[in-house]
């Protein structure tokens, strides 16, 4: 995907999490977010776009030295939903005014406006899910949307460290875990090295990977952010177990 489109992708994942929650039940538990109500879930998605939204308004060049912001919540959870609309619309009128090659800070690789706002995309489209399948229904996520998803995430995660701390436990003598659609283009290749992770510049290099996880784009998205477990029957798994056990274990976001 391209960045200018990544911001009519946050409106329109938005506004499936509002039709998601509107009618539903706010104390309904979370499962893939433990000790989260869908009411939890969608104060935390509606003040995650109204920060975000700050941070591009301001044009922030130095890491925030505070996370204050008017988020004018609503009195009621019934509330909520409207106040989730109106932080997303808030949003997408900070996009259309903002160049999003300008240079900006931001915590991962891409610093320039356009990081925060594809943040926002999947931040809020894990989210939705998380609601759906709190509520019993399947997430149907787009495959493009997917696979810009893994590698959003994928490139990000070595710079988490901050507020993922285990991250920084991803080591190892030089090994590699392969991430591979199984329902078109996109694959990704991890290098675990002494010192750190990082993704390799060009995943086709001609030695197999220490392990390889093989599922759909959707699947796969869902499994790196801790939403699916990936001995279920959506994914192949090749080569070290071990490996890919110390992956899952410290790659929580």
């Amino acid at each position: 995907m391209k960045p200018a489109q990544h911001g009519a992708a946050v409106a329109a994942e938005a506004a499936a999490l509002f039709a998601t929650v509107t009618a539903a039940d706010f104390s309904t538990p979370v499962p893939t977010c433990p000790g989260w109500t869908l009411g939890d879930l969608t104060r935390h998605v509606g003040s995650v776009h109204r920060w975000f939204t700050e941070l591009l308004r301001r044009r922030i060049q130095q890491p925030p030295t505070s996370r204050e912001v008017d988020l004018r919540l609503p009195e009621h959870p019934e509330g909520l939903p409207d106040w989730l609309a109106a932080s997303a619309a808030e949003a997408a009128e900070v996009f259309a005014a903002t160049d999003l090659d300008a240079p900006m800070w931001a915590w991962g690789a891409d610093q320039h406006a356009r990081f925060w706002v594809r943040r926002m995309l999947f931040e809020t489209l894990v989210h939705r899910a998380d609601a759906q399948l709190a509520l019993g229904l399947p997430p149907r996520i787009d495959r493009v949307l997917a696979v810009d998803g893994i590698d959003e995430f994928l490139t990000n995660l070595p710079f988490a460290s901050s507020f993922a701390p285990l991250t920084a436990q991803l080591r190892a003598p030089d090994r590699t875990i392969r991430f591979s659609c199984t329902d078109g283009d996109g694959d990704w290749l991890v290098g675990l090295r002494p010192d750190g992770f990082a993704l390799v510049a060009d995943p086709t290099e001609p030695h197999a990977a220490d392990a390889t996880v093989r599922g759909s784009a959707a699947d796969l998205l869902l499994l790196l952010y801790g939403r699916l477990d990936r001995r279920s029957d959506a994914f192949h798994l090749l080569g070290d177990p071990d490996l890919l056990a110390h992956w899952f274990t410290h790659s929580a976001f």
